[in-house]
């Protein structure tokens, strides 16, 4: 797709300095007309357009197992990566006794699941990162008597420090653990199989690096994974057949069990059309784009003495440059957002997140901004 017919699909990019697709990114164009389009059909169909909106439903669920390399019947729809990560968490049989290993610090959506299961005798074992990284050496010198499953996020929501999920996935096998991913801050950026590395569950929000709406999100869960699965809640939509309208009640057996009811037709719509623009885009194109982007913001800063936190290395990054101090960044994050930077304010540093339809003028912009800082050197 040509850079400027791609920009074209995302209008704030004229309004404003966007860096901020690692908090809410903007839908493109086509996620609004998909969107648009159910809501006309549920106005203008009613009842009549639910076989349509099955058809479409199912679509989108082989489109998403596609993306990361599942299959259709390992996915289900969920509101978020918190409502996922919590069904991973509540519906494994876990004994008292048994352990998760998280890796901390980490956004709470990857924490608090974890912490919930106190209740059921389970200890929670921190994995530290060092500066945002985690390695299988760190897991390893965390590992207990009774661990089950690892925790991980798939990039540090912080700092930008992308996991080596395949060589995480590994150690996991070699040990007996589950591999439980929270890949928000990758999926849409960095191209993910989840059977290469080894993945046994995971979960993603829509509205970060994949631009979809809110409120719409994936949950894989692994065919290995699944006949050990306990869900927490059951509704008309978990059976084999929910159109006998509870003459059999006979759990279904793939991910959808986990889909107790009526689903978010409108957003599963946008959902799929954001999976079209992304493979339409390309998966490598995305990747070298952001890594350039960020590789020129990282050496921008660092040139003008700015401390930027995270990898140097583009493999071991995803699309976060965080810099700053703690005392300096939030005058200096308010000063960016007065003059239409839209970026955040992370664990003391400012933190900037551009996206495949990003370009390098955009980047020229901001250090043109950021020169004239009262804080800065060039100022």
């Amino acid at each position: 797709m040509d850079p400027a017919a791609c920009r074209a699909l995302f209008p704030v990019l004229e309004q404003r300095l966007f860096f901020n697709h690692a908090g809410i990114a903007p839908c493109s164009t086509r996620v609004i007309a998909a969107m648009r389009t159910v809501l006309a059909e549920q106005a203008g169909l009613g009842s009549a357009g639910y076989p349509l909106w099955c058809e479409r439903t199912a679509a989108v669920r082989r489109q998403a197992a596609a993306f990361i390399g599942a299959v259709a019947a390992e996915i289900a729809f969920v509101p978020n990566t918190s409502t996922g990560l919590g069904l991973i968490a509540e519906s494994l049989p876990w004994q008292p006794g048994e352990a998760v290993l998280v890796a901390t610090p980490d956004f709470p959506a990857n924490v608090y699941p974890w912490r919930h299961l106190a209740r059921r005798g389970v200890t929670v074992v921190d994995v530290p990162r060092r500066h945002g990284a985690i390695e299988a050496a760190d897991v390893a010198r965390a590992l207990v008597p009774g661990a089950r499953l690892l925790a991980v996020s798939s990039v540090d929501f912080a700092t930008g420090f992308a996991a080596d999920l395949p060589a995480l996935g590994a150690f996991c096998r070699e040990h007996g653990l589950l591999l439980a991913v929270d890949a928000i801050q990758s999926l849409g950026l960095l191209p993910l199989d989840v059977k290469r590395c080894g993945i046994d569950a995971l979960a993603c929000g829509a509205h970060k690096w994949l631009c979809g709406p809110q409120g719409i999100g994936l949950l894989y869960l692994s065919a290995e994974l699944l006949p050990r699965l306990v869900p927490p809640l059951v509704g008309w939509k978990s059976v084999v057949d929910p159109e006998a309208f509870g003459r059999d009640f006979e759990l279904r057996g793939d991910a959808a069990i986990f889909e107790p009811g009526t689903l978010d037709i409108t957003a599963i719509a946008g959902l799929g059309a954001a999976l079209e623009l992304l493979a339409e885009v390309g998966a490598e194109r995305i990747r070298q784009q952001v890594a350039a982007l960020c590789g020129a913001l990282i050496e921008g800063l660092e040139r003008r003495g700015w401390p930027v936190a995270g990898p140097r290395e583009p493999a071991a990054r995803g699309g976060i440059v965080a810099f700053g101090e703690a005392a300096r960044s939030p005058a200096l994050f308010a000063y960016l957002t007065a003059n239409g930077v839209v970026a955040a304010l992370r664990e003391g540093r400012v933190r900037l997140s551009p996206h495949f339809a990003n370009n390098a003028a955009e980047v020229g912009r901001f250090f043109t901004l950021l020169d004239r800082y009262p804080g800065s050197a060039a100022a």
